[in-house]
């Protein structure tokens, strides 16, 4: 009796898809940006990546088999996407206990501590590196600068990235022509040369990993196309208004975390919403807030903040934004 199997309602459809193939498929997608970071970091990018992945897989075996007393699933794929993610939102001079803890909170807290894979609410490398952010922000906004000398364990220099830079610039009264004349071009900026996350640097790489995920077919466009979209419309109608305080839109959408957070970040299927209506709300929210946050708040970048805050609404989404069911009748006005 305990082998019964639980046959779902009719209809039934085939899919060759598993998690682990889907995992992987984004693991590929990210490959890309991961070369591009050590190519403009140097070594110093293959190791943050390297023990953000192996403390994530360490710490997931342990939690399963030792804690939740359960069969290890690190062979999924996941906790290497949650590695990657968490290694591409970190500097990659960040010290080594730094990058575990990471990890540690990102698998343990974002992750295993709501069941684990399929049931956490919010995208677990995010909150190891909001964590990391609010407790050690020096350490975190200590951005390295590509380097000269790629065989190098240690970033030389380091200095402010192009959203940092202006921030501080249009908090000192600064014109924002001024300011852009020390930031590097935006074709510079678009291929990686310039300082920040080591995975978030490159918008060409991280494009080609959203090519090949359209692909495969393990994403739909709707959130990153939505969210970039409506980033650049806000930041538009505000760089319309006033050309020397706010930034254009093509500034938003190829510096800091933008093009990082739309292809893999926002786009996790467990912490965004299953209809295609409410992908679109989800995305224009984060866009939205991003444009905010950077703007008008604290911080230089809100990708992070943005995307946590509107995996809190994915279960409102989801329940008011219900696709109809096969064979539903719809109701008598």
């Amino acid at each position: 009796m305990n082998k019964l199997i639980n046959v779902s309602p009719s209809p039934h459809s085939y899919g060759n898809d598993s998690v682990k193939k889907v995992m992987y498929g984004v693991v590929l997608a990210m490959i890309p940006a991961m070369l591009v970071s050590i190519f403009y970091f140097g070594i110093s990018a293959l190791i943050l990546t390297a023990v953000a992945i192996a403390s994530a897989l360490f710490f997931e075996f342990a939690i399963q088999k030792y804690i939740m007393k359960v069969k290890p699933t690190v062979t999924d794929g996941s906790a290497i996407i949650t590695g990657m993610l968490l290694a591409f939102n970190l500097p990659s001079n960040l010290p080594i206990h730094l990058i575990i803890l990471g990890s540690f909170v990102a698998i343990a807290i974002g992750k295993m501590s709501f069941g684990g894979l399929g049931q956490n609410p919010f995208n677990p490398a995010l909150v190891g590196r909001v964590f990391l952010l609010i407790s050690f922000p020096v350490e975190m906004t200590s951005w390295p600068k590509p380097m000269v000398n790629r065989m190098a364990l240690v970033d030389a220099e380091t200095g402010a990235t192009p959203l940092a830079m202006v921030k501080e610039g249009l908090k000192n009264n600064e014109s924002l022509s001024s300011i852009m004349d020390r930031l590097p071009e935006y074709s510079e900026m678009f291929l990686g040369n310039l300082g920040g996350s080591a995975g978030e640097v490159s918008a060409l790489a991280i494009l080609v990993g959203f090519v090949w995920m359209i692909y495969r077919k393990i994403i739909t466009w709707h959130i990153p196309v939505f969210m970039l979209g409506s980033m650049a419309a806000l930041s538009g109608i505000l760089w319309l208004v006033n050309p020397e305080g706010f930034a254009d839109p093509v500034f938003h959408l190829i510096t800091g975390g933008a093009m990082l957070g739309a292809v893999f970040m926002a786009t996790d299927m467990v912490t965004s919403p299953m209809s295609v209506k409410g992908q679109i709300i989800f995305a224009v929210g984060i866009g939205v807030l991003t444009i905010v946050i950077r703007v008008f708040g604290a911080y230089p970048e809100g990708v992070s903040f943005a995307i946590l805050i509107m995996n809190a609404f994915v279960p409102l989404l989801n329940t008011y934004l219900k696709p109809k069911r096969f064979g539903e009748i719809p109701k008598a006005v």
